[in-house]
């Protein structure tokens, strides 16, 4: 078996191949991150969940994450809306398959992502993250830290579709930036 093959879900032709995951866990372990939930990051993803309500104009919090991916994805942060059923095995195990949902694109393009409605797009609208927790939008970037690693991303996810637009996108990255500071900061660079 290859490297790249090892990391590449056999029969999951719309996981992207992304042979920086060696580096990557490389660089989760040196920080101690993506091994266990962490309360910082628990507490950030339910910031920007609240600041995608605010943004939306919803009555309901988004679920927001932050996922670190590798050979697996791994939800170092989990906000949970209220009322919401935590049953799902991603939301109580908080790991999944690279094949499940759309942050390991995001991971590999190294750009935000931006899917009001996800069963807007062909390559989306089938994955099993759709049905299973009733995705139908998606926002999401990656946190590239100072070594220029692509460590996961930060996202939210709701069961309406949305028109974020520009607004939504400006949001991502603006969290993303922030979590990236927190990050470095673990690292011992000033913040």
């Amino acid at each position: 078996m290859t490297n790249d093959q090892m990391f590449e879900p056999p029969g999951h032709l719309l996981t992207p191949d992304d042979p920086e995951v060696p580096r990557r866990m490389a660089r989760l372990r040196a920080l101690g991150l993506g091994q266990a939930p962490d309360r910082e990051l628990d507490a950030f993803a339910r910031e920007l969940a609240e600041a995608a309500q605010a943004l939306s104009g919803a009555d309901h919090t988004p679920f927001a994450m932050v996922n670190f991916v590798t050979d697996h994805q791994f939800l170092g942060g989990l906000y949970t809306p209220p009322g919401a059923s935590p049953a799902n095995a991603l939301l109580q195990n908080r790991e999944a398959p690279l094949d499940l949902g759309f942050c390991p694109h995001v991971v590999v393009r190294r750009k935000a992502l931006v899917l009001d409605d996800v069963c807007d797009y062909p390559r989306f609208a089938g994955n099993a993250i759709v049905d299973g927790l009733g995705i139908r939008t998606y926002v999401g970037a990656p946190l590239i830290d100072h070594t220029g690693t692509a460590l996961g991303t930060v996202c939210f996810v709701d069961s309406e579709p949305r028109p974020w637009g520009r607004p939504g996108l400006n949001l991502i990255k603006e969290k993303a930036a922030d979590l990236i500071q927190l990050i470095d900061r673990l690292d011992g660079l000033p913040g």
